[in-house]
């Protein structure tokens, strides 16, 4: 199954997390941040998933959207025939398999895949 998942840009992910954990009842999926203020958490809640990031290397502004997929290197190939300079799909160290793009307005888009979650 293949879904999208919204990014939600935070200029800190502690304030984020409190306001979505502690206020609306999301659960952390995921958490990649080393100051707890910013980096990329992935939440989830009966169903419903969003990720957070706070300003990162990489990412734009604009929008972002995460696509997740079951096979993230079979995505990769086809897009990377049309793509220009698209990188490999990277392991992360929060679980996943990704890679990611910028569209031609900026926006950012992540295509990712559970590696153990």
């Amino acid at each position: 199954m293949s879904i999208a998942v919204p990014n939600l840009p935070s200029s800190d992910l502690a304030v984020a997390t409190d306001f979505y954990v502690e206020t609306l009842g999301f659960a952390i999926v995921f958490d990649s941040s080393e100051d707890g203020h910013s980096g990329i958490i992935g939440l989830e809640r009966e169903g419903m998933r969003i990720n957070v990031d706070s300003p990162m290397d990489g990412h734009g502004r604009k929008a972002c959207v995460s696509l997740e997929v079951d096979n993230v290197d079979s995505l990769h190939e086809e897009w990377a025939a049309k793509l220009k300079d698209l990188q490999p799909p990277v392991d992360q160290p929060w679980g996943a398999r990704t890679f990611g793009f910028q569209d031609p307005d900026d926006n950012t888009v992540f295509v990712l895949g559970s590696t153990n979650w």
